[in-house]
Parts: C-alpha cells; structure tokens; sequence
C-alpha cells in the first residue's frame, strides 16, 4: 500500500509559477514509476509527465517546454515545477505511482487555478 499527498496548489497568474510536490508513504520502496495527471472540469483525466525506474521522462505534449518534473533519489518525493501557466492548466492535479506488483495509486488532488 502506498499513500501520496500532494501539495503545492493554488491560484496564480498567467504566465506565472508553481512547484507541486507529492510525498509518498508506506511500500514506497515498490515504486517504479511516478508522474502527474491533471482533469479539467467535463474532461478526462491526462497525463501530465512521468518519471520511471529506467529513467525514462515523458511529458503531454501541452505541458512540453513548460513543466519539469523530478524526484529524490529515494523515490519518496515526486516535483512538477510549472513555468508559463496559462489559464487552460486549470485543472486538479493527481500524483500517481506504479509499482512492481503492477498496483496503482493515487493521491487525493490539488488544485491549480490560472487566473487574472
């Protein structure tokens, strides 16, 4: 079992900046990949980007050039830095993790509101 809570969430700007974080607990140790997802109100939930074990980066390609993500070295903690927000990154923003049993997890949300 693995718990994540993300943090970092909250209105800003366009053009402006945010870091999110996710901490995960418990059989964190089992974690093979990690990444954030995003869901607009009356869209589907999308992949923002990820990071695996093999050290392969994937981002959507609406966030590319724009957001990094990054982990410690322990695969404890999970960063999404957002840079250039514009008001269509609206959305919730899930951490999610893999791990070798093949089980997903999910946190609970937080918040990104761009807005002037």
């Amino acid at each position: 079992q693995v718990t994540l809570v993300e943090s970092g969430g909250g209105l800003v700007q366009p053009g402006g900046s945010l870091t999110l974080s996710c901490v995960a607990s418990g059989s964190a140790f089992s974690i093979i990949t990690m990444g954030w997802y995003r869901q607009a109100p009356g869209k589907e939930r999308e992949l923002v980007a990820e990071i695996t074990s093999g050290g392969r980066i994937n981002y959507g390609d609406s966030v590319k050039g724009r957001f990094t993500i990054s982990r410690n070295n322990v695969w404890t903690t999970l960063y999404l830095q957002m840079n250039s927000l514009k008001p269509e990154d609206t959305a919730v923003y899930y951490c999610n993790v893999w791990t070798r049993s093949n089980n997903r997890y999910w946190g609970q949300g937080t918040q990104v509101t761009v807005s002037s």
